[in-house]
């Protein structure tokens, strides 16, 4: 989807009669689609091919020769079978980069598993460093897991692209969910690797900053940071408490996380005497961060969230107007946009066949009758 934002036609191959498994995962929906397969399928046009039967092997070869790119999340060794492998690609065009996405990677103990992004969270430690601190472990919200293994494999196609204008050679790019979650550790993975200090779950607190969390106001929640001195100077100012600036427990910030405890009492008494408007008409224009904890329909509300225009509506060939979350990234001349809406199941195989690949209307009628095409 990042990909077509950018202006990339991408040809989304599915199961006839089933699609993509995401089509299905609602409630809930809007009209016959789900929202959740809306929200990650605009500016693709989708062709419903049977990779099982010979005919429909060959109108996939036959795309891998005039793409540039092909992505794919089988389960590594499933498309070899099939003859669609990178090795059987690469012969029939060199020029293809060829990115498979998978949970594990193509080799190893766990290679042969399905990626699901809870199960890559939980093995790469992700969940196991979410949720309150005396509590359960946490999933995170939305498959963060899968979202940053879907940005890395954008970074690598664009940097192969690159790489394919110098030597003019394809190549595999393997990207998997588990490595993508260890790498996505960062100062955590660094703690434990060099300094020996296993991660725990903090609820919304920083294991290395204080104060740097959530704070519950009068009704509701605001969170704040302090990362330097001058910044918790000023947030004891406006919390009217100065006599915490020259208290020995919190004049730098390792002696603020030695006392954790007092100093987040403290503060969440002071947080929880107003209202979260009350306490952001305060704060405004201080030198350290905060924000609201909001719902959806605040976020979706709030003036800068507005401002930036992030909400673009395209029409739906099924379903009317589609509303969807714009590109986050904005260039002075390149576009970057919402160009279409998400497809109907093979909305566009008899567009593809005919226009790009050559196919004759009775061609590809002898196809749907086969059932290859659909």
């Amino acid at each position: 989807m990042v990909l077509g934002d950018l202006g990339a036609e991408i040809i989304k191959v599915e199961r006839p009669g089933a699609g993509d498994d995401t089509r299905s995962w609602g409630p809930p929906f809007l009209g016959t689609e789900s929202c959740y397969f809306l929200s990650i399928n605009r500016n693709k046009k989708s062709v419903a091919v049977d990779l099982k039967q010979p005919a429909g092997m060959r109108v996939v070869q036959e795309l891998a020769r005039c793409s540039d790119v092909l992505i794919e999340n089988f389960v590594p060794g499933a498309l070899d079978r099939l003859g669609l492998g990178y090795t059987d690609l690469h012969t029939l065009a060199p020029r293809l980069i060829y990115c498979s996405i998978s949970g594990y990677g193509p080799s190893g103990p766990y290679s042969n598993r399905p990626g699901y992004d809870v199960m890559a969270a939980s093995f790469g430690g992700l969940i196991g460093v979410t949720g309150p601190r005396d509590g359960e472990p946490c999933k995170v919200g939305v498959a963060m897991t899968d979202l940053a293994t879907g940005l890395y494999a954008h970074g690598a196609i664009m940097a192969a692209l690159l790489e394919r204008q110098r030597t003019g050679a394809g190549q595999k790019i393997d990207c998997n969910l588990l490595s993508t979650q260890v790498s996505c550790m960062v100062n955590l993975a660094s703690n434990y690797l060099n300094g020996g200090q296993e991660a725990r779950r903090w609820g919304t607190a920083h294991e290395s900053i204080v104060p740097y969390q959530a704070f519950p106001t009068a009704d509701g929640h605001i969170s704040i940071g302090a990362g330097s001195n001058d910044q918790f100077a000023a947030l004891c100012r406006v919390l009217n408490l100065p006599e915490l600036v020259t208290d020995e427990r919190f004049t730098t910030n390792p002696q603020r996380v030695k006392h954790r405890e007092a100093l987040v009492a403290t503060l969440t008494d002071a947080f929880s005497k107003r209202t979260t408007k009350q306490w952001l008409a305060v704060l405004e224009g201080c030198p350290f961060p905060y924000a609201p904890i909001n719902s959806l329909s605040q976020v979706f509300s709030d003036p800068h969230v507005v401002h930036s225009g992030q909400v673009e509506e395209v029409e739906h060939p099924g379903v009317g107007r589609v509303r969807q979350v714009g590109p986050a990234v904005k260039f002075s001349a390149s576009q970057n946009k919402v160009r279409a809406a998400p497809p109907l199941l093979g909305q566009h195989t008899q567009q593809v066949l005919t226009q790009l690949l050559g196919y004759t209307e009775h061609q590809v009628e002898e196809l749907r009758r086969q059932g290859v095409v659909a």
